[in-house]
Formats: structure tokens, sequence, C-alpha cells
């Protein structure tokens, strides 16, 4: 893609298209060139859905030039996790046992996505059924980081983040069951943000009611992330958890934003640098510092949060390996030789989780809600690092242990991305917003979580804070690319 397309954030070229300064064909056009000459590179994508996209355009441009009423993402390309079902577009789950499966129907958000005129351009790489934080699969291979070959894209939505971060799509869909969305927007420097529960409907989930997975948006921008949520969000009758959940408009809310230079006065920030963890990098911990001086430079009060929290990897582990193992259980009796062997791995520890094992961790699950939401009772926003170190290596072994500072520290899951895995569970908003980098040249992203119920107030948090450290001019280096 040119190079003043491949990084105009989705509110910019909508606008371009809606003037007619910008052909939906040119921008499809050069976003499947950019995309082909990238997978070399980056392996960010499994299928790259051409003719239908070149079509979509097509439409879209007639559109415009026959003067018909524009949907605010109007011919503007969107990459889907392939993890969410497309009509006419391979799905496979990452896993080789569905390589060949076409499904006949969209899901909602890709339905409503399509109602709001964006076009699907392929499905970006995920780890086998999601449940990696490292983007690696049998059926495609490693995803890398987009600022380093030698580094993780993170996961499991490596592919959403590294298209984004290398200007190959700026919407795109992902998903996040533990941090799925939030730990590779970190490692790819861009904007992450897993919505509360019922926010965006997911009609297909087994367990409605149960749910810790999410359906999000992932951009280079607050701004686009408000025009996919727009375009997503609201009840579906087939969602419990969204059903009779109105949501407000989301640019919207942005748009009260008070342009005065203290835009956050009166908010009060919690800062929590360890969040049931023992270890953080210095120069982590030390960019997300400045980024909470930020805030107040913006108006807000900040203090840090000292309530006592005690890390729920355990009955995450326990709630998200129970619900797989009877999702996808039946597949490790047929296929175990042809599945990745870290997921066989991690089915085989839950294997022989009990029911009372189960409900203890519902039960916990909980408690730990009410934990969380008391926290809320003098804070408006929470914050704290994203991930406690940068991107691991790009070979780094699931099972073993990371180093942070040097030290050794053993499970990834509770070493590395703490803070994200709780807010899964309790179901409050919460964004990753890049904030600094190493002297490696690579990201460090802050997390700001919010109440359940003010995704919009978070957005305008994060709005703020970029409009004071805006990050979407930093590109990584790909010269094989630019």
């Amino acid at each position: 893609m040119a190079d003043d397309l491949a990084y105009t954030p989705a509110a910019e070229l909508a606008t371009l298209i809606r003037t007619r300064r910008l052909s939906p064909v040119e921008l499809m056009t050069a976003t499947l060139a950019r995309i082909a000459r990238a997978q070399l590179v980056l392996n960010a994508f499994i299928t790259v859905a051409e003719e239908q996209a070149l079509a979509g355009a097509r439409a879209a441009e007639a559109a415009v030039m026959h003067g018909e009423p524009l949907a605010p993402l109007h011919g503007l390309p969107v990459s889907i996790k392939d993890l969410v079902t497309t009509a006419g577009i391979r799905t496979t789950w990452g896993s080789r046992v569905f390589a060949a499966h076409v499904p006949e129907a969209d899901a909602e958000v890709v339905t409503r996505l399509k109602a709001s005129g964006a076009i699907v351009v392929g499905k970006i790489t995920t780890p086998e059924f999601g449940q990696q934080c490292l983007t690696e699969a049998p059926l495609f291979g490693r995803t890398r980081k987009a600022w380093d070959a030698g580094r993780t894209s993170g996961g499991s939505s490596g592919g959403a983040a590294v298209a984004a971060a290398a200007g190959l799509t700026a919407l795109g869909v992902a998903t996040d069951g533990g941090g799925s969305t939030r730990i590779p927007a970190a490692c790819n420097g861009v904007v992450g943000f897993k919505q509360g529960l019922g926010v965006v409907p997911q009609e297909y989930a087994q367990d409605g009611f149960g749910n810790i997975s999410y359906v999000t948006p992932m951009t280079r921008t607050v701004r686009d992330t408000a025009l996919m949520l727009d375009a997503m969000a609201g009840p579906d009758p087939r969602d419990p958890l969204s059903a009779g959940r109105p949501q407000p408009g989301f640019v919207a809310a942005l748009d009260t934003l008070p342009p005065r230079t203290k835009p956050l006065a009166g908010l009060r920030v919690g800062w929590r640098p360890l969040l049931g963890n023992a270890h953080v990098a210095t120069v982590v911990l030390a960019a997300c510092e400045r980024a909470v001086a930020a805030l107040a430079d913006l108006g807000a009060e900040t203090r840090e949060q000292e309530a006592p929290f005690e890390n729920p990897e355990a009955l995450w582990f326990v709630s998200n390996g129970a619900y797989r193992m009877a999702q996808f259980g039946h597949h490790m009796a047929r296929h175990r030789e042809i599945l990745c062997p870290t997921f066989v791995r991690q089915m085989d520890r839950v294997r022989d989780v009990s029911a009372a094992e189960l409900y203890a961790a519902i039960f916990a699950r909980t408690a730990l809600y009410r934990q969380v939401q008391g926290w809320f009772s003098d804070t408006d926003i929470l914050a704290m690092p994203t991930l406690s170190r940068t991107a691991l290596p790009i070979d780094q072994d699931f099972f073993g242990p990371i180093t942070i500072d040097g030290t050794s520290v053993p499970n990834l899951r509770a070493a590395w991305y703490p803070y994200t895995m709780p807010f899964n569970l309790t179901g409050n908003p919460a964004v990753s917003l890049p904030c600094g980098f190493d002297e490696a040249g690579l990201p460090i992203a802050i997390q700001l979580v919010g109440r359940v119920g003010e995704d919009a107030r978070l957005l305008q948090v994060a709005a703020a804070f970029e409009r004071a450290k805006p990050w979407a001019d930093r590109h990584p280096p790909l010269p094989e690319l630019d």
C-alpha cells in the first residue's frame, strides 16, 4: 500500500471516500498488495479473500458515484480473526482439523460491520482455538512481531495486532479470553480495547451466561476503536449478557471530550504497579509511571492503589480449561496427532477437573468480581502495566519460565500478563495503550480499566491520553514493505 494510505487512520480514510478523494477500489487494491508483500515477512493472514474484497470495493465505489447514502465504515477494509466465522470465507480456528471449513453464515459482529460499510479482506492468524498467548499453530506457523523479527507478536490475536501495526488494515476484529487483544496490542504498539461483558454480543458463545471471552476491535487509534464499537455494539436476543443493554454512541462520547488543557479534571486514577505478581521490568514500570504522570498533567488525581490482591490465574485456568475441554475435547480423541502440541498439553492438564473444582472456580470468580468493584468506590480508573515486560522471544516455550530483568520467573500466564486476566473474569472494560519504548525500540503499554458499564468513559480517558502522548505516527521498521 502507498505509504500515505498504509498508516492513515480509518476515520480519515472514511472521510476521503465520502468526499470522493479516495476510491474504495484504489484503497482495496493497495491493501491487498501490501498484505501480499507482508505475508512472507510477518505471516499475519491465514486466508486472503481477494475476489470477495475487490467485488465489495467495486460495489462500494459504485454507491459513492451514484450518490447513495454511505454508512460510517463505507469502503473500508477490515480483517477478521480466524476464530470469528465469515460467510463464504474459510474459517479454520487456526486448526488443521478445520483447514477446509467454509461457513455459510457470518458471526453477528461481521454482519454488523458489513452493514456499516466495511469490507472483509481476509482472516488473520490465531493459535489453535485461540489457546495461547503466542500466535503460532501447525496450520500456518508463527506470526512475528511487527517491530522485531526475533520477538513474538503476542496472542492470541497476534495477526490482528500485527496487521494494525504494519499498516495492513486499519480495522481488525480480535478476541480476548484472558488478554488476547491487549497482549498483542501491547507487543505491537497499537490500541487493544476489551469492552465490558455484553457490550458486543456473542450469539455463538456456547455458554452464554458464563462467558469470559470477548470479540473486540484492534486499531491504531482510539477513534478508530470507537468507530468499530459503534458498528459492533448493541443488544442481541441470542446473547443473554447483551440482551436489553443498548449502548451509547462511542464516537459521540469522544466528541464530547473537553478541548481544554485539563480534560480529566476531577478524575480519580488508582495506580497499581503490581496485580498479584512480584516482578515487573524496570523499563516497563518507568514508562507506565510517566504515563500516570501524564494523566495527572491532564487534571486527574492520581494515587497508588494498594488493596491486597491474589493472582487469579489458578481459577482462570480451571474455568477456562474446563470450558475448552467441553468445547474441544472431542477433537482430542479424533485428531490428537495433528493438533498443536501446546494445545494438547494444555487440554491434558485440565481433563480431570471435577465438577466441584469447576464450581469452586465459578464461586471464586464471583468473589473476584465483588472485590474489584469495591476498588471503584473511591477510584474512577485503574492504571497498571499491560504486560510485565516487553515481547518475549519468538521461540518462547509456553510452559517454560520467562526472564524479567535477568530473573527467571515461572508460569508464563501468571508472570507475563497477570494484569489482563482478572478483567476477563470480572467483565470490566480495559484498554491497552502505547506509552513508550524500551532501549531496543520495542513498544511498552499501559492498561486502563474502567467501571462496569463505563466503556465510553474509559474511551474518553484513553483519547485524552492519546491526544497528549500520541503514538500513531511511530511505525515499525519494515523496509520490506516501505
